[in-house]
């Protein structure tokens, strides 16, 4: 009987354990006897080794996709490899893949019924969706929040950059690998605040917004 696999697109802000549920969820496999392999773009060189690392310690080695990987391909040599089809593919950082590399796992999945989870960010450090995300917000089966807390205690959405001082980052390329040191996770409100903040210092272009009269400002909402 042809099993029906799945595409899956967990996401969430950096340190919202997008990693761990990836390397805990690999590690429940391996104790069920279930075939899995985990993959991570080759774009993420801060272990500088084909292992994909937590925040809290853990790792486990991978398999690297090169920005001209056709992961397809991969999968098929894989199967022959192993003399067996693999049931689940782990994908970290898969806001790093292409639109062509998403759909690519998509067909993984339709062809041999195999599921595939792919873990990763929504949007970066300027607020726009990633291209692998995109894709995988359009034609994923399934799609789950991993959500987290910014320290006002709203959910987190933007991951901001920060340069050495704190401060939010506006320009610069999409992709620049970093942990704490350059990067925070803070809800929307925060994250404009803190523009507005460093715009009253002259440290970001001011931008107009619509004014809104007081007294509708000052109105409670029912």
């Amino acid at each position: 009987m042809f099993r029906k696999g799945k595409l899956y697109f967990r996401y969430g802000t950096m340190g919202s354990a997008k990693t761990a549920m990836l390397l805990t969820t690999a590690y429940n496999f391996e104790e069920r006897h279930m075939s899995y392999i985990c993959m991570k773009p080759v774009i993420d060189t801060r272990d500088n080794r084909n292992v994909i690392r937590s925040r809290i310690g853990i790792e486990r080695e991978c398999q690297w996709i090169y920005t001209e990987s056709d992961i397809y391909d991969m999968a098929c040599t894989l199967f022959k490899e192993r003399g067996e089809i693999i049931q689940w593919f782990l994908v970290d950082e898969a806001q790093f893949l292409s639109e062509h590399q998403i759909d690519q796992l998509s067909r993984i999945v339709d062809e041999f019924g195999c599921n595939v989870i792919c873990y990763g960010l929504r949007t970066d450090f300027q607020s726009h969706l990633f291209e692998g995300s995109r894709r995988l917000f359009e034609i994923a089966d399934t799609i789950d929040e991993i959500k987290s807390t910014c320290n006002c205690g709203n959910k987190t959405i933007i991951n901001a950059r920060i340069d050495a001082n704190g401060d939010f980052v506006e320009e610069g390329a999409q992709v620049e690998i970093g942990g704490n040191d350059r990067y925070v996770a803070v809800c929307r409100k925060c994250w404009r605040n803190k523009r507005i903040d460093q715009m009253s210092r002259g440290m970001l272009p001011l931008f107009e917004e619509s004014s809104c009269p007081k007294d509708i400002l000052d109105t409670p909402i029912n």
